[in-house]
């Protein structure tokens, strides 16, 4: 288990709901990985990231899936490409990525509390 953190730590992370309007394919990252394109409404827009999802997710199949992403760090280059969200995921018995997302269509931009 982490550290224990205050309130105002976890009121920090931006952490919101968005669908997913684009996904690739990215065979140059070192493991394999997706790219991928959220939209999150209009008071954030479209944002990017790679994600290594390729063990229970096609990119044919995450378009138009809701997903819960951290939104407020700092870009990150993954290889060619900047990431700029952290889509988030739990792992499986295996350790293979399975996406957190709400199981109820929610609006775009929603924030997690």
């Amino acid at each position: 288990m982490a550290d224990p953190i205050s309130w105002n730590d976890f009121e920090r992370v931006d952490i919101r709901v968005g669908t997913v309007i684009q996904a690739e394919p990215y065979p140059e990252a070192r493991k394999p990985a997706i790219k991928l394109w959220v939209d999150f409404g209009a008071e954030i827009g479209v944002k990017k990231t790679s994600a290594q999802l390729t063990v229970h997710y096609t990119p044919q199949a995450l378009l138009g899936r809701q997903v819960a992403a951290v939104v407020n760090f700092p870009p990150r280059q993954i290889g060619k490409f900047m990431s700029e969200i952290l889509v988030l995921g739990m792992p499986d018995a295996q350790g293979a990525v399975v996406l957190l997302a709400p199981d109820q269509a929610v609006p775009n931009g929603g924030r997690m509390f």
